[in-house]
């Protein structure tokens, strides 16, 4: 869907200001949106911030094929969660010590947070592997709001965002970004559902 040839920029547009370690085949691109100053405006306003390591995989964009969506496999993707991330997320769904909703950035970093709190009842910190399918249906256990890009049709990241805000909601939004030209996938524009 982009339309020209690879330019130099690419290689310091299409990567988080976070990003450490290799591995991915793509940048989680939710996280394109954050500069260090907006990451230091967020903290200043007391908002609490937690890294997790998400490589992204081929998985993320299969297109579901199949007419019943619960017989799609989904594709495994690596992640890590630090002991000091993990703590932090469990505080914040339990409202402990001041916690707060946990936000994810991100539909990978959505599908790793979920993956670990229903196999195990909670978020632990643990370097795995994640093939957690995420449609309409399912009941979030972690998160209490997302930011997102916009997302391409039948692909297991739309059905994501369908799961966490209703099909009909999700619909409306792009129906409104479509009416106010917002650009769409990895370098397009985001929006937080809450």
């Amino acid at each position: 869907y982009i339309k020209r040839d690879v330019i130099p920029e690419d290689a310091s547009n299409y990567q988080t200001i976070y990003a450490e370690k290799p591995g991915a085949i793509a940048a989680p691109t939710a996280g394109l949106h954050f500069s260090p100053e907006i990451i230091d405006t967020l903290k200043k306003k007391g908002i609490g911030i937690v890294h997790i390591t998400i490589h992204i995989g081929y998985g993320t964009f299969i297109p579901v094929k199949v007419s019943d969506i619960r017989k799609h496999k989904m594709e495994s993707e690596s992640f890590e969660v630090s002991e000091e991330a993990a703590k932090f997320i469990n505080d914040g769904i339990n409202g402990i010590k001041g916690g707060k909703e946990i936000i994810a950035v991100g539909s990978t970093t959505t599908r790793a947070l979920e993956y670990l709190a229903t196999k195990y009842g909670k978020v632990i910190a643990k370097k795995g592997i994640c093939d957690l399918f995420i449609y309409p249906g399912y009941r979030f256990k972690v998160i209490k709001g997302l930011i997102t890009n916009f997302h391409l049709p039948k692909s297991t990241l739309i059905m994501l965002v369908c799961a966490f805000a209703s099909r009909e909601l999700i619909l409306k939004a792009y129906q409104e970004a479509i009416n106010m030209q917002y650009r769409f996938y990895s370098y397009g524009d985001a929006m937080l559902i809450v």
